[in-house]
């Protein structure tokens, strides 16, 4: 597949949508940007539609929480942007936009770059005059559309009103207070579909002020927002910085847009691996306490009071240093899988292997697979098993990329409504685990990982590993004895 071809799904690694979408405003922006003489690549529209995207009653879907990109630097957001806001801008007469930069050199190449593409031959007939003094940069377009560009460092965007658009270029150098200051003009615009705010940036530095960047991206991740679009282009977390696979992975436009020569003279001028990964890798720092992947609300409701009847099968997930065990079961039915957390250890786990494996040892013959992740801890569990008169076909260790697959399925599993858990209280461990389990991404899958020091992962990773096990078994649904929450 060309990487020009590929959809935003596919090379985004976060993409947040916002509630209740019904149409776009899409089709008749491209039409304008292709009379501009400009083409987007596949993820551009995918992700212009969901900027564009409307609810029924016409407002756009992201008028209230914005759309934020958190995409790295030589991707073209920029050029993204400037094509939607320039064909808006055409087609919607009294269009007022504010294109704002934290630095005043930042803001002023911005304008330069799009004062040339106003002066292309299939763009001009648009413009009616371009302003460049007394420190005020402008584009005026002949319907009374105008985009006006300033430094947020000099005060730019404060004492506006009626404003439709609002660009926070670098925002991740962006106070609450400064954005406070700035959005409160677009309370007043006329723009028939609300107004818009675009927050475009990078992975923030510690030093940076970037609290309103930090929290619009925790807010997303966490599910707790159905009013914006959330955007994240970045390479694998434990990416290497100079592995040009990794280049590919997080910058979208990068050989076929963005040339080899561009990226390294990028590298050159960013030498710290830090600065590299953050701004050209698009790799945040580990400052999302309590972000997770499963939603609230996509977890409450995938949850039932009644456990469904079917062919069960139970995994056993023990983490990374050993210290920790978890015991779920899965159920497989005709309309899905129901999973449910039976026992979560903490302590001394090896004392606690030899009851485990007498539990799994007195239901196996009721059960199907017996599913076992996690190194060493796995291993022992599994020979124990088989002392016990386990058969070895009963008992799976999963290989790394199964691992991965589990951790999918749940994912999808949720998502789409055909994973169902228990939603009262004998559960309280695994909503615990789900609430603080987010993605962390290991070689270019991705597995379960804590946003908190003192959260624990296994019980996620156990219903997962149980799932899979579901879900892989080639024998029939069958009714069998219901499954109870028993401690080890």
């Amino acid at each position: 597949m060309q990487r020009s071809t590929r959809r935003l799904s596919e090379v985004a690694r976060h993409v947040i949508a916002p509630s209740g979408i019904v149409s776009t405003g899409w089709p008749a922006v491209e039409a304008r940007i292709k009379d501009f003489g400009d083409e987007f690549d596949e993820w551009q529209r995918g992700a212009s539609q969901l900027i564009l995207a409307k609810r029924a009653n016409g407002d756009y879907a992201a008028t209230v929480g914005g759309i934020t990109l958190s995409i790295p630097r030589q991707v073209a957001k920029t050029y993204m942007i400037s094509r939607i806001i320039f064909a808006l801008c055409t087609l919607f007469p009294n269009l007022t936009v504010l294109w704002t930069a934290h630095r005043t050199r930042t803001a002023s190449k911005t304008f330069a770059s799009l004062r040339g593409f106003a002066g292309r031959k299939s763009v001009e007939p648009y413009i009616r005059a371009i302003r460049a003094v007394n420190g005020e940069q402008e584009i005026q377009f002949t319907n009374g559309s105008i985009i006006m560009f300033g430094a947020r460092e000099g005060g730019f965007g404060r004492g506006f009103d009626e404003v439709d658009v609002e660009v926070f270029d670098e925002a991740q150098i962006l106070t609450e207070k400064a954005l406070e200051d700035m959005v409160a003009a677009t309370n007043q615009s006329r723009f028939p579909a609300g107004a818009l705010l675009f927050f475009m940036g990078t992975p923030p530095r510690p030093v940076d002020p970037s609290e309103a960047f930090k929290l619009r991206r925790r807010e997303a991740l966490a599910g707790e927002t159905e009013d914006a679009v959330y955007i994240e282009c970045s390479a694998d977390d434990d990416a290497e910085p100079d592995d040009r696979e990794q280049w590919a992975i997080a910058n979208p436009s990068y050989p076929h847009r963005t040339p080899l020569r561009s990226m390294l003279r990028l590298r050159k001028n960013l030498p710290s691996d830090e600065s590299w990964k953050r701004e050209a890798l698009g790799i945040w720092d580990s400052d999302l306490s309590g972000s997770r992947a499963i939603t609230a609300s996509q977890w409450e409701a995938t949850g039932i009071e009644v456990a469904p009847e079917g062919l069960q099968s139970f995994g056993v997930a023990f983490s990374q240093d050993g210290s920790r065990v978890s015991l779920a079961g899965a159920r497989k039915h005709d309309d899905g899988v129901h999973v449910e957390l039976v026992d979560a250890l903490v302590g001394d786990v090896d004392q606690g292997l030899g009851a485990l494996a007498d539990w799994l040892a007195e239901r196996w013959r009721k059960s199907d697979q017996i599913a076992l992740s996690g190194r060493s801890g796995a291993l022992v569990l599994a020979h124990l098993l088989r002392e016990r008169k386990v058969p070895s076909y009963r008992i799976h260790l999963l290989t790394t990329p199964q691992y991965f697959q589990a951790c999918q399925f749940l994912l999808d599993g949720v998502r789409e409504g055909t994973v169902t858990h228990l939603e009262h209280e004998g559960q309280q461990v695994l909503d615990e685990s789900v609430a603080v389990a987010d993605k962390k991404t290991r070689g270019g899958a991705w597995g379960w990982s804590v946003t908190v020091p003192d959260g624990d992962e296994t019980p996620i990773e156990a219903v997962s590993v149980a799932l899979w096990a579901a879900r892989t078994s080639k024998r029939a649904s069958r009714v069998d004895s219901k499954m109870k929450v028993v401690v080890m």
